[in-house]
């Protein structure tokens, strides 16, 4: 049966072969990203056993508490990835500033979130680790965190792997989207899942019901007629699901379809968003793209977006081509708009009763 697969190692190979000018830096890269999740999924297949679970006392930019496992995770791959000079610079969602490394010669720079869903590490939910590779500046020079100001379009990969029942590695480099899952007894990652698509149409969807006293009416709306079933507009039953895990959520629907939500909300900290668009939205809305899924703000394509923060916040919205376009055209409609002047909040919904 492992003679049937071809390695993380030797698919890397094949592609650079459409490209006889390339250096192998490119590899080398992803390989490394790679050894850090292959040396991440051991630590945490150790569970409590490691003593490592459970908050620090530090508090990260984002004014939360960080997981003794989240900065495992962010020294794990700032170790992995300093070895062998191929990046010049990193983002991370555990560092305020670039994480900057000597190799000002190298080709790209890297936003990484090292440890998705660590709330869910007490529970032993899946989590998993989310990465972008951008190219860095032609010109030799100090890194700013301007440089990582791109927008999503230009990502050279991205990927992410999900720590579960089997370690995954889901990885772009714009020619497709390929599953690899980690051998345990070779330590090798073995491509399983080959050009994985997500159906055009589903019949489920992943939101936090707990916010939608804050939600926009165009999510209101399109969550309503889901809730509606066969009896509703949308004239079929459709099953709610929610993880708390990104990685998690979008491992779902690339392999069965569905949408995910996570919007703009009317509470202070969440009106621009809660996920950050560097690290987790462009990088997961490039697979979901290159998987023939869309992948939005709500009102626009995430990959349009140019950061302008290395930190910022957007809201989210990927999945099934069908079910995004309808939650677009919801909010292109008169009202529908997140910056409308309209109230978003006062219409009746079947999630409470009217005032």
């Amino acid at each position: 049966m492992i003679r049937s697969h071809i390695t993380l190692t030797q698919f890397l190979i094949e592609e650079r072969r459409r490209h006889p000018s390339a250096s192998g830096t490119f590899n080398s890269l992803l390989l490394a990203v790679a050894l850090g999740c292959k040396s991440l999924a051991r630590k945490l297949a150790y569970g409590a056993l490691t003593g490592a679970h459970g908050a620090t006392e530090q508090i990260n930019s984002h004014g939360e508490t960080q997981q003794r496992l989240d900065l495992i995770a962010d020294e794990t791959f700032d170790h992995c990835l300093h070895w062998g000079g191929n990046l010049r610079a990193m983002v991370s969602e555990e560092s305020d500033q670039p994480v900057i490394f000597e190799a000002p010669e190298a080709d790209y720079l890297m936003a990484i979130d090292p440890l998705d869903g660590s709330s869910n590490i007490d529970v032993n939910v899946s989590v998993g680790s989310i990465f972008s590779v951008l190219r860095a500046p032609a010109e030799r020079r100090a890194t700013t965190a301007e440089d990582f100001l791109q927008a999503g379009s230009e990502q050279v990969a991205a990927g992410y792997a999900i720590y579960g029942p089997g370690t995954m590695f889901v990885l772009t480099v714009g020619r497709g989207v390929h599953g690899f899952t980690l051998h345990p007894e070779l330590g090798e990652f073995l491509l399983t899942h080959p050009d994985m698509r997500v159906p055009a149409s589903a019949s489920e969807f992943a939101i936090n019901a707990s916010n939608n006293r804050h939600w926009e009416s165009p999510v209101r709306r399109y969550v309503e007629e889901c809730l509606e079933g066969s009896n509703g507009v949308r004239g079929r039953d459709f099953n709610m699901r929610w993880i708390a895990s990104l990685v998690a959520e979008t491992h779902r629907i690339l392999t069965r379809g569905g949408v995910f939500l996570y919007p703009r909300d009317a509470r202070p900290k969440q009106t621009q968003g809660r996920l950050r668009l560097l690290y987790e939205c462009a990088p997961i809305g490039m697979l979901v793209e290159q998987a023939g899924g869309r992948a939005s703000t709500g009102s626009e394509p995430i990959l349009t977006v140019t950061p302008t923060d290395i930190h910022q916040r957007v809201g989210f919205v990927f999945g099934s081509r069908e079910e995004v376009e309808r939650i677009e055209r919801y909010h292109a409609e008169p009202g529908g708009s997140p910056d409308a002047d309209t109230p978003l909040f006062n219409a009746r919904g079947l999630f409470r009763d009217a005032a």
